[in-house]
């Protein structure tokens, strides 16, 4: 997904699966504790029902302002639900990307970079 979003203009919006089928609206985003940039959605699926989380790395924002994410809307409402409004634990995040199938080996995004200015290889004396 595009990074230079912010991620308060996604709450509101409205997600659909790989089909076109609608999920749901985003009713909150999670950020990644090391690098701060937007990495889960909170979707509520329903008037009486909850939220699901799906990722936002292979999930993409289309022109028409709605979230597209790449997986089927049962598998979405079948995701762990560990309510909103609550920081995601590393061993919930591990649940969800066991649930989407996603590779939990890759790295992440790179933090932001420290080290702006600095050339590489200068000498810091």
């Amino acid at each position: 997904m595009q990074t230079d979003i912010d991620p308060r203009n996604l709450i509101g919006r409205k997600a659909f699966d790989r089909n076109g089928a609608k999920i749901g609206t985003i009713d909150e985003i999670y950020l990644d504790d090391a690098t701060g940039a937007p990495e889960w959605a909170a979707i509520r699926t329903g008037l009486f029902s909850r939220d699901a989380f799906v990722p936002l790395e292979p999930s993409e924002l289309v022109d028409d302002g709605t979230l597209r994410v790449p997986f089927d809307r049962d598998l979405i409402k079948d995701a762990p639900d560990f309510g909103v409004g609550r920081h995601l634990s590393p061993a919930q995040e591990l649940q969800l990307y066991h649930h989407y199938g996603l590779d939990t080996t890759l790295p992440r995004r790179p933090p932001p970079d420290h080290e702006f200015g600095h050339i590489a290889g200068a000498d810091p004396s």
